[in-house]
C-alpha cells in the first residue's frame, strides 16, 4: 500500500527538499552560541521535518510527536508507558486523518485518507496504525544514525578525511556506517515454522528465535575485521535494514538523508569537534534504538 511512496524514484524526487531543509538547519546551527547541541539543532529536526513533510503532519507538533515516540521506544519504561506513547500518537493521527479526508493536501496521509480509507480498502484504525509506525521509524532511527555517524567519523579522522576527499565514496560510506553502528538494538522476534539448522544448532518448529542485527553486522565470517570502521569496504550484505519480506520500507529515504546531511555538515563546518564529556555519557538507556540524548559540539 505504501511502497510507491517510499520507492527509490520517489525518494530521488525528494532530494532537493532534503538539501533545502539541511541547508536551513545548518544556517540556524551556526547562529547558535557555542558549544551547541547538534541533536537539538540538526540531527533530530532534520529527519523529523522530512517525515512530517512527506506524511503531511504539522511540524509545529514536533515536541508532542517526539515525546510520545520516545515513550514508545523506551523499553525500560515498561509496557504501560510504551502503550501510552503509542496510543497518544494513534489518537492524534486518527484525528488528523479525519481532517485530511475532508481537506486533503498533496501528502501521503491525504492519499491514505482519500484513496484507501474512503474506498474501504483500509479502515481508519489500520491507516493510523501504519502512520504511527512510519512516523516513529521515520525519524528516531535516522536521527540516531546522524548523531552517531558524526561521532564515529570524528573518532576516525582518517576515515573522515577520505570521505571529504572523494564525493563518490559517500554512498558506500553510508552503508558502512549503517553496518558499523546498527542503531536498532531490540531483537527481531520470530517463530520457526519448521525445523531448521542455524549455525550448527537445530531450531525446532514452534520455537522462538531472537535475531540480533547488531551481532549479525559484526559477524567475522561475513566482514573482515568487523569491529573496525572502513568506509571503503563492501557492505552489500549488511542487515541494518532487515532482510527479505520485512526489509525496511523507508530504507531509500534514510539513505538519502544520510548521504545528503553528513557531507553537507562537514563541508559547512570543516573543523567541527565534540566538546564536553564523551558521547557515551549521553547515550540513551533502555531504548529500542541506540542513540544519544544530546551532542555538544563547537566549530
Amino acid at each position: 500500500m505504501l511502497i510507491p511512496e517510499f520507492s527509490f524514484r520517489r525518494v530521488e524526487q525528494l532530494r532537493p527538499a532534503i538539501r533545502h531543509i539541511t541547508a536551513e538547519l545548518l544556517d540556524g546551527l551556526v547562529k547558535q552560541r557555542q558549544p551547541a547541541d547538534l541533536v537539538e539543532h540538526f540531527t533530530l529536526p532534520l529527519p523529523l521535518m522530512v517525515i512530517c513533510e512527506l506524511l503531511g503532519v504539522p511540524y509545529a507538533d514536533r515536541e508532542f510527536i517526539h515525546r510520545q515516540a520516545a515513550a514508545f521506544a523506551t523499553v525500560s519504561a515498561g509496557p504501560e508507558a510504551m502503550r501510552a506513547g503509542w496510543a497518544a500518537l494513534f489518537g492524534y493521527l486518527q484525528e488528523l486523518l479525519a481532517v485530511k479526508a475532508h481537506t486533503p493536501g498533496d501528502d501521503l496521509m491525504s492519499k491514505l485518507a482519500t484513496e484507501r480509507v474512503a474506498t474501504g480498502e483500509a479502515t481508519a484504525a489500520e491507516a493510523a496504525g501504519l502512520l504511527v509506525q512510519i512516523l516513529i521509524a521515520g525519524h528516531e532511527t535516522t536521527a540516531s544514525m546522524l548523531s552517531l555517524g558524526v561521532v564515529a567519523l570524528l573518532h576516525h579522522p582518517d576515515q573522515l578525511a577520505a570521505l571529504r576527499a572523494a564525493e563518490d565514496l559517500v554512498p558506500g560510506a553510508v552503508e558502512e556506517l549503517l553496518r558499523y553502528l546498527t542503531v536498532v538494538h531490540i531483537g527481531l522476534r520470530r517463530i520457526a515454522t519448521q525445523d531448521v539448522e542455524v549455525g550448527g544448532v537445530t531450531v525446532r518448529a514452534g520455537e522462538g528465535v531472537v535475531v540480533a542485527l547488531q551481532a549479525a553486522n559484526r559477524d567475522p565470517a561475513v566482514f573482515a575485521d568487523p569491529d573496525s570502521l572502513d568506509l571503503t569496504r563492501d557492505t552489500g550484505q549488511h542487515l541494518a535494514f532487515g532482510h527479505g519480506l520485512h526489509h525496511c520500507l523507508g530504507q531509500s529515504l534514510a539513505r538519502a538523508e544520510l548521504q545528503i546531511a553528513l557531507p553537507m555538515l562537514f563541508h559547512r563546518l570543516p573543523d567541527l569537534r565534540l566538546t564536553g564529556p564523551a558521547a557515551e555519557e549521553y547515550a540513551f538507556e533502555g531504548r529500542a534504538v541506540h542513540g544519544v540524548r544530546q551532542l555538544p559540539v563547537a566549530w
